[in-house]
């Protein structure tokens, strides 16, 4: 068996085209031009790309977007900035670009950011919303693992979806989604305390890697047939590598994501989806006007 590659990088271009023709639509109906704003702190190679690629990915979906940034700033400072973007009319989305340097206190500034404008879905208040079933935007990355699914036609209803990772960025989020009724997965989340964790691997139709660690699945570790989806994103001697091995796990799995190319630029164009969902509930349209609303039942 030779695995089906998942073309995340070809299906972010064709989300960020939907965006494009949804976004004129929006402002040729309202005046307005979404806008996400993204504030990047000191010089972390890793940020400095992802927020390069997010302004060109704001220009290609026609969406507005500002950048702030800062080789240093106080917390005090960096409150004060996203209390002004908050009240800003023109600024419909904000997103804080993690790590902040230490000295900042990471969880009070992104609960400062305004939740109708938080487009990373990470304050309290949208996280509770998606473990009620009610999201007002779903995380990227997680936004993005689902869409990949749906447009390939990975059936969720009833299968075994194992969660590798816990993080609150993907791991716990992701396992909210899949078990939200119309998604319907069975959810199994696994961890570094998990025990016997290649027993529990075997037993997934859908196994999503969100470690951080190199390679880590390996094909051993795969249930023959099973979908199996790479969030991980790693710097090695050889390059950026997943927490997949890819070649192995490609000889049993139906379906595998690539990295580069897989969930990353998944992740991008869901943040614009985000973007333009915001820019709507806050210009005051009602959430259909759009072809597809945004939530886990989409």
């Amino acid at each position: 068996m030779t695995a089906v590659r998942l073309d995340g990088k070809a299906l972010a271009e064709q989300i960020q085209r939907e965006v494009a023709a949804e976004a004129g639509a929006f402002r040729a109906r309202t005046g307005v031009t979404p806008c996400l704003a993204a504030v990047l702190i000191g010089d972390d190679p890793a940020s400095e790309v992802y927020v390069r690629n997010k302004r060109r990915d704001c220009e290609r979906a026609r969406l507005a977007s500002q950048l702030h940034r800062y080789a240093t700033i106080s917390e005090a400072e960096l409150l004060t900035l996203v209390t002004r973007l908050n009240a800003d009319p023109g600024v419909h989305g904000i997103l804080v670009q993690l790590p902040l340097p230490s000295g900042i206190h990471t969880q009070r500034v992104l609960e400062a950011v305004d939740p109708r404008k938080d487009v990373d879905a990470f304050h309290p208040e949208n996280v509770g919303r998606i473990v009620q079933g009610q999201p007002r935007f779903l995380p990227c990355t997680p936004y993005g693992v689902l869409e990949l699914l749906k447009r390939n036609e990975v059936a969720l209803a009833g299968a075994h979806a194992v969660v590798i990772g816990r993080s609150d960025i993907v791991g716990k989020p992701l396992a909210n989604m899949l078990v939200q009724r119309g998604v319907d997965a069975t959810v199994t989340v696994c961890h570094s305390r998990t025990r016997n964790l290649a027993e529990i691997t075997r037993q997934a139709d859908v196994l999503i890697a969100a470690i951080g660690q190199a390679r880590f699945v390996t094909g051993v570790m795969v249930r023959p047939g099973a979908v199996v989806i790479d969030v991980g994103i790693n710097r090695t001697e050889d390059g950026l590598v997943g927490d997949v091995d890819y070649e192995g796990v490609s000889a049993v799995a139906s379906m595998i994501t690539p990295v580069p190319g897989g969930v990353g630029p998944l992740t991008r164009a869901m943040l614009l989806k985000n973007t333009l969902s915001a820019a709507e509930m806050l210009v005051g349209e009602e959430p259909g006007a759009r072809s597809q609303e945004p939530g886990v039942r989409s």
